[in-house]
């Protein structure tokens, strides 16, 4: 007879995405695919402080507060809280027909009580009703007189240094109560499904909505190379029927079919195996004059603001890099990060003054990012704004220059820098830097600047030395990107 299992809220979740990243999850709980990566792990300790936050917002409570796999002591717990009166209980547990859940907060009203679930968000989402609906499932099949569900998560409207709005309540009742009814048939079906072998599901929409799934490789084969999934901004609807007509690769595809002109550069590229540059390349590339700023930013968009006027989640940019280039090609190189919790954006807009301030031109690459931090630092740096903005006004977008013009069969349909610097520059890329993507920096910047301790002076030191070096990487491949343009044009 197997072992009957109680379905977590957290399970409950996946279950819904998919069984058999559920049997996963459950069957192998220490598979690689589980472990989290830096970024993801920086997601549950933003999670932990807003929910350590959020219980400072409520009268005092009574805490449940053992591991999480010590259900028998949290569900004892939790019984005699509610025995002793408490008005007020953080990670209230319940374990009944079939699932167990822990409640951000369980609080007592007027009549009944009311359940609030926290997240670290700035609206109220669809998937996280079903979270909400399990644990009312659970309170209620225990015994417990739930009538109101809430969803509280952050103000968008907050701004430092005031946070006592820093957080909305949402009553989601009404939603919650239309998916209780369904509960009972879901956990049969999963506890079943884990009871026997590894379900067979076809990959689908599934797979990433409504989050990534960790398994997403197992299910999905490798693709043949300039698999016509491949192809620049195809719609779902032309992949099917290219896929529904047997068309694998970007090579079998027709001559006559009709696609816009960036996918049908790359697939002039791609079947002739060599590289097309069109003829306006070098009338696009006179927009840069020198002496020319190559330009980048690096930011942080803390879930709890820290600075003056800033709101939950805003990108706030901590750190630039920044090569001046003359027309022969010499390059002098700025940068600046912020060294302390400080607020570092004065500093750091009289860093980008100090580089920028004399060039013709601005390049940077998606130059929207860099558009919107010179933006924020000239409405909050008030006495550089006019510089700032002259700055603003001279930036070149490198990306659209390389996309509307050139096509190299190793972009792979992609024109974000890491995939066009690697084919058109070979010799210079990010494979010898410890930080080697803007996500990995931003995690590692937050720590850095935000969460000091959390780390020692030595880790500091190399973690500063290894954000500098990613930087600083960016902007000179930036320089060395436009020589290779430049150098098609000739």
């Amino acid at each position: 007879m197997p072992r009957r299992r109680n379905i977590s809220k957290s399970r409950f979740c996946v279950g819904l995405q998919c069984l058999r990243r559920l049997w996963w999850e459950v069957h192998e709980p220490d598979a690689p695919e589980l472990n989290p990566d830096g970024r993801l792990q920086a997601i549950f300790d933003r999670g932990h402080r807003v929910g350590e936050l959020a219980r400072e917002r409520f009268a005092v409570g009574t805490l449940i507060d053992f591991e999480p796999w010590k259900v028998t002591e949290r569900l004892e717990a939790t019984a005699a809280a509610l025995r002793d009166g408490a008005n007020v209980v953080f990670e209230a547990s319940f374990a009944a027909r079939g699932v167990f859940a822990a409640l951000d907060v369980l609080e007592r009203q007027r009549r009944g009580w009311g359940l609030v679930e926290v997240k670290a968000t700035l609206d109220v989402k669809d998937q996280f009703l079903p979270d909400v609906a399990v644990q009312l499932y659970a309170a209620r099949a225990s015994g417990v007189d739930v009538r109101r569900a809430e969803l509280m998560h952050l103000n968008r409207d907050c701004a430092y240094p005031n946070l006592d709005n820093l957080f909305v309540r949402e009553d989601v009742t009404n939603d919650v109560e239309e998916l209780i009814p369904a509960i009972p048939g879901q956990v049969r079906n999963m506890r079943a499904t884990l009871d026997g072998k590894l379900p067979e599901i076809e990959p689908g929409a599934q797979c990433s909505s409504p989050y990534d799934c960790p398994f997403a490789q197992r299910c999905h084969p490798e693709l043949p190379e300039h698999h016509v999934s491949t192809l620049y901004r195809l719609h779902a609807k032309r992949l099917a029927e290219f896929i529904g007509a047997g068309i694998e690769t970007i090579h079998e595809l027709p001559e006559d079919v009709r696609l816009s002109d960036v996918a049908a550069r790359q697939v002039r590229a791609v079947k002739a195996g060599e590289l097309v540059v069109e003829n306006g390349l070098a009338d696009a590339l006179a927009a840069i004059e020198y002496p020319a700023a190559f330009l980048d930013f690096e930011s942080i968009n803390p879930a709890v603001p820290v600075w003056n006027g800033c709101h939950p989640y805003e990108t706030v940019p901590v750190q630039v890099s920044c090569h001046v280039a003359g027309a022969r090609g010499r390059a002098e190189h700025y940068e600046h990060l912020a060294e302390d919790a400080d607020d570092p954006r004065p500093l750091l807009a009289e860093a980008v003054v100090r580089a920028c301030g004399n060039t013709r031109t601005v390049v940077a690459y998606n130059a929207g990012f860099e558009a919107r931090c010179l933006e924020h630092l000239a409405e909050v740096v008030p006495k550089l704004k006019k510089p700032l903005r002259t700055i603003r006004g001279r930036l070149v977008d490198l990306l659209p220059i390389v996309r509307d013009h050139v096509y190299h069969p190793a972009f792979h349909g992609g024109f974000g820098l890491k995939a066009v610097l690697p084919a058109l520059v070979p010799a210079l890329s990010y494979d010898d830097l410890e930080i080697a993507d803007g996500d990995a920096a931003s995690t590692a910047l937050e720590a850095l600047i935000l969460a000091p301790d959390s780390i020692t002076a030595p880790e500091r030191r190399t973690l500063r030395k290894q954000l500098l070096a990613y930087c600083e990487r960016d902007t000179l491949a930036l320089v060395k990107l436009t020589e290779r343009l430049r150098q098609m044009t000739t």
